[in-house]
């Protein structure tokens, strides 16, 4: 049972632990507390995140949906690996299937108060991409995830919302992705936040007028701005490396790297 199917229909009590379990080894997995291709060992991690097995393997369903471990063919599961690569497709992928949820949005028509949500999380966001500080960066992350979760919920596709689910759930393929964070200490990355904002615009326009074709076309090229600012942060290896998940991501050497 996949991903967060199973912590569902789980009874209260074990629902609570997948849930400390499944948020705990995340939160290992992507500060690098293990290695990519490392085994994760079931009796140390019940003792040390306090849960029974039932739970904690439950949890390993879940982040092996998610695509933070693989499974391995005789049981048990190592941790997964990402190379610059992995990066750039997933968050293409992205690109065709939020295209895909842009387009049936505009020909299945949306009501007007679910297009009033869409334009006011965006005039929100308008407030916050010419802020420097810190906070506004989070509050950005923040309502570019419901932008984009509206955007889906526009389209009526539960198989369009399963298909995306396996990809957002990258910690570098989302929406707003880890990336964004960069944006307070890279400025050269900010024009990027602001071509974001005018094509969540554009996007709206295009689905209030019932163009699929446009609104389709115009949610693909604003993935490639996830691509951008990719390249930026891959750049700045400094930066990177403060990232969440960044441990787990096989970089190729840079231009100013000794060859070894």
């Amino acid at each position: 049972m996949p991903g967060s199917a199973a912590i569902e229909l789980a009874s209260p009590a074990n629902r609570t632990q997948i849930t400390r379990a499944l948020l705990r080894l995340r939160e290992l997995i992507l500060s690098g507390e293990f290695a990519p291709g490392e085994r994760l060992s079931e009796l140390p991690l019940v003792e040390r995140l306090g849960v029974s097995r039932t739970p904690l393997r439950l949890a390993f369903t879940a982040l092996e949906h998610e695509g933070l471990l693989r499974g391995l063919p005789g049981g048990g599961y190592v941790v997964r690996g990402f190379t610059e690569a992995d990066l750039r497709d997933a968050i293409e992928l992205r690109g065709v299937l939020e295209g895909t949820a842009a387009r049936f949005a505009a020909q299945r028509g949306s009501g007007r108060d679910q297009l009033r949500t869409l334009r006011t999380i965006n005039d929100a966001i308008e407030e916050l991409v010419h802020q420097a500080d810190y906070e506004s960066f989070e509050n950005y992350v923040e309502l570019n995830e419901r932008f984009h979760a509206q955007l889906l919920a526009l389209a009526h596709s539960p198989m369009l919302d399963r298909a995306l689910d396996g990809i957002v759930s990258l910690p570098f393929a989302g929406p707003s992705a880890a990336f964004v964070f960069t944006e307070a200490e890279l400025p050269e990355s900010r024009d990027v936040l602001i071509v974001a904002h005018y094509h969540h615009r554009a996007m709206i326009e295009a689905i209030a007028r019932r163009e699929g074709a446009r609104a389709e076309a115009i949610a693909r090229e604003h993935a490639l701005l996830a691509l951008r600012n990719l390249e930026i942060v891959l750049s700045h290896r400094e930066v990177l490396e403060q990232l969440p998940g960044a441990r787990l991501i096989a970089l190729r050497p840079s231009a100013t790297e000794p060859l070894t």
